[in-house]
């Protein structure tokens, strides 16, 4: 159960910046920008508080949400390529 709840937070994430990045509301060179305020936002949240722990859990979830973003955008991009 514990594997659950330490991957839940950063597919959620992954989904929310994906969304984000097929709008053309917020440029892409922004999406890092907007997935460490949410990713550090949520670990705050989670935590109950600004810790320094959180804080670096936040910064994770935000690189394994960009992670799987362009992961995801570089596989659609190869698949269609073929």
């Amino acid at each position: 159960m514990d594997l659950i709840n330490n991957f839940a937070p950063y597919v959620g994430l992954a989904v929310v910046l994906y969304a984000i990045r097929q709008t053309s509301k917020v440029s892409n060179r922004y999406i890092p920008i907007v997935a460490i305020v949410l990713g550090v936002l949520y670990s705050f949240w989670e935590a109950g508080g600004a810790t320094p722990h959180s804080t670096l859990v936040g910064l994770k979830y935000a690189l394994l949400g960009i992670g799987t973003v362009a992961g995801v955008k570089y596989f659609i991009e190869s698949s269609a390529n073929k």
